[in-house]
C-alpha cells in the first residue's frame, strides 16, 4: 500500500459522521491491512491537514439473502480520525 488513495478508500459521510465533525473527528473507510499510522500519514497527504489521533474498527460484513441462498456483504474496517485544534476538512457537495 505505497499510494494515499489505496490506504483510505473514501470519507464516509454519514449523519453520525456529521454530528462528529465539529469535535474535529472525521469517518473514512480504510483498506483492511492498513494500520493507524499509514492512515494518519494518508490522510495528511491527501486533505493536507495535521492528524492527532486515529482509532480504527473492523466491521463484519452483514448477512444478505441472494435469491434462494444466504450470501454476505464483504468485511471492512473504519477509521475515526481526530485533527489537531484549528484544522478542518473542506467538504464540497
Amino acid at each position: 500500500m505505497k499510494n494515499a488513495h489505496d490506504v483510505v478508500m473514501n470519507m464516509m459521510r454519514t449523519e453520525k459522521g456529521s454530528g462528529l465533525q465539529p469535535q474535529g473527528k472525521y469517518i473514512f473507510k480504510v483498506h483492511k491491512d492498513a494500520n493507524k499510522i499509514a492512515i494518519k500519514h494518508a490522510v495528511e497527504e491527501i486533505y493536507k491537514v495535521k492528524v492527532d489521533d486515529v482509532n480504527t474498527l473492523s466491521m463484519k460484513g452483514k448477512r444478505k439473502r441472494v435469491r434462494y441462498e444466504m450470501g454476505k456483504t464483504a468485511d471492512w474496517k473504519k477509521a475515526v480520525v481526530t485533527l489537531k485544534e484549528g484544522e478542518k476538512i473542506e467538504i464540497t457537495t
